[in-house]
């Protein structure tokens, strides 16, 4: 792209050397150019230039999304386990306050099978 836009500059500079003097008396204004750059001279890009960057482009948008899904991935990996942390610690003080007024082998039993139920309900 850096060659057509060089092309381009060149192909202008050179359409205002050719111009000369203005008729008005107006030669500190700047001469307008033409809006389509064939006019002067600048050829189309090719279509497998073209191609070419927008698969470039597709790649990059593939690679972002992939790299805002690892990081969402990683956010929220580190929620479940802020979860996970405070299911355990609730469960443990629920267990501490039952072994205040229970025997401690009853509240070891209800913990059994309290697990065997939890594992049951999961299948």
């Amino acid at each position: 792209m850096s060659t057509e836009e060089g092309s381009a500059h060149a192909a202008i500079g050179a359409i205002k050397k050719n111009l000369g003097l203005r008729k008005n008396g107006k030669q500190w204004k700047e001469s307008k150019t033409p809006q389509r750059l064939r006019a002067i001279g600048v050829p189309k890009t090719g279509w497998q230039k073209r191609e070419q960057e927008r698969q470039q482009r597709v790649a990059m948008k593939e690679r972002e999304r992939e790299m805002t899904e690892e990081r969402q991935e990683a956010i929220r990996e580190r929620v479940r386990r802020i979860k996970e942390r405070a299911e355990e610690k609730a469960e443990k003080e629920r267990y501490a306050k039952l072994s205040e007024k229970m025997h401690r082998k009853r509240v070891e039993r209800l913990k059994r099978r309290e697990k065997r139920n939890k594992l049951l309900k999961e299948r």
